[in-house]
């Protein structure tokens, strides 16, 4: 028998892609990962969490272990819309959507908006699973640069100008990380931010605002798109992975209704009831913002270790984006394939992620890595990056 003889032809043209998650590298034991976009071990609330199961048991037996799940869902929603409106958002009950996870949220916006004739609008670079999904439903894409101040307006404009006047297709949505974004850390500034929304409007398409990372900033968290959306046309995706626990995959999207409608027609039953029962029972016996000033102030330090390790045990023809906020920091290395330095680096004992990952176009990134310093502790940070700087030196001699 011959599987692929079964397969629908969309499922054929995704299948020819790069397998998912062909970018994460094969860790050996005891190596230093700051490859790894987790939350701190010791940030992951265990003990709380174990504290909110029990209770939730306690006071409902068996209910959150069934399919309609225990009436605390309906309460993680409300809880939701509180975070969502301290940081300008106001939405309804009918403008959110729970989801398993953000990449739930970001596949199921994709399902209904993408068909293999449409025209997705990405930075470069991005969120390697974003790509991923995108994948599977389009081949068709506009890459448009980031800087140290985020994606690159100007440019976007004069993409959607010249394929405007030449009667190209414009892009279904933009996918964009205004803030901290995934891989480079960088923020989207204030003015592009207002353009981006301009532009929506002036060329009729779509905004898929990933916030994941929206509220772990250092100093002060920028307004997201969605807060000064007067069209409609965000479709805001949140996460409580980076600030709680990833493992619960608790994820939401806020937008209007019609297109929330759509969503959950195709969500249908997909929830997790324990998983999302047990994240309200959390949520209402801790002070949220205490808890967010809490990772503020440690991924603060930690990054403030790992620029310092940059500055002393890397080459000074290496370069970086010092983040505001997030998990990440994206070095540009002149003349070092990443690929193949990864390969030095691991057997030194420490691992990143090569920055080809994250392009459409994997030549545009050969120079480029991505450093997580929310994992490892800040020892492991400093000898991870001596022992990254190790690598380097036995490239470049």
């Amino acid at each position: 028998m011959k599987v692929e003889s079964f397969f629908s032809e969309n499922i054929k043209a995704a299948l020819k892609n790069d397998p998912p998650g062909e970018w994460m590298p094969s860790i050996p034991d005891k190596c230093i990962r700051l490859s790894s976009g987790f939350p701190a071990p010791a940030l992951v609330p265990s003990e709380q969490l174990k504290a909110a199961v029990a209770k939730l048991l306690e006071e409902e037996q068996d209910l959150p272990l069934h399919y309609l799940g225990s009436p605390r869902i309906e309460k993680l929603k409300q809880q939701i819309q509180v975070r969502m409106a301290d940081r300008g958002i106001s939405i309804s009950k009918d403008e959110l959507l729970i989801t398993s996870g953000a990449c739930q949220a970001i596949d199921l916006i994709a399902r209904i908006l993408l068909n293999d004739e449409a025209v997705v609008a990405v930075e470069s670079p991005t969120y390697m699973e974003a790509l991923e999904i995108f994948k599977n439903y389009t081949q068709h894409f506009i890459s448009i640069p980031v800087d140290e101040h985020g994606l690159q307006t100007d440019l976007l404009e004069e993409v959607l100008s010249e394929r405007k006047r030449l009667g190209l297709t414009l892009p279904r949505f933009l996918y964009t990380i205004p803030t901290f974004q995934n891989p480079t850390g960088t923020t989207m500034a204030a003015e592009r931010r207002q353009r981006v929304l301009e532009l929506a409007a002036k060329y009729n398409f779509l905004i898929l605002e990933d916030d994941a990372y929206g509220e772990l900033s250092f100093n002060h968290s920028p307004q997201p798109l969605k807060a000064n959306d007067k069209d409609g046309r965000v479709l805001h995706v949140g996460s409580l992975s980076k600030v709680i626990a990833p493992g619960l995959r608790v994820g939401w999207i806020a937008g209007t209704n019609g297109f929330i409608s759509a969503l959950a027609w195709f969500k249908k039953d997909l929830d997790h009831p324990f998983a999302q029962a047990t994240m309200a029972t959390f949520m209402e016996d801790i002070i949220f913002e205490e808890r967010i000033n809490l990772l503020r102030d440690r991924y603060r330090s930690k990054c403030a270790v790992l620029i310092s390790a940059l500055e002393q045990f890397l080459p000074e023809s290496v370069s970086w984006y010092v983040p505001n906020g997030g998990y990440f920091v994206w070095v540009n290395l002149p003349g070092v394939d990443t690929a193949q330095l990864l390969t030095h680096a691991l057997s030194e004992g420490v691992s990143f992620i090569p920055g080809k990952y994250f392009f459409l176009d994997q030549n545009d990134g050969i120079e480029f890595l991505r450093l997580s310093f929310s994992y490892a502790d800040e020892k492991d940070i400093v000898e991870g990056v001596k022992k990254l700087g190790k690598a380097v030196n036995s490239i470049l001699k």
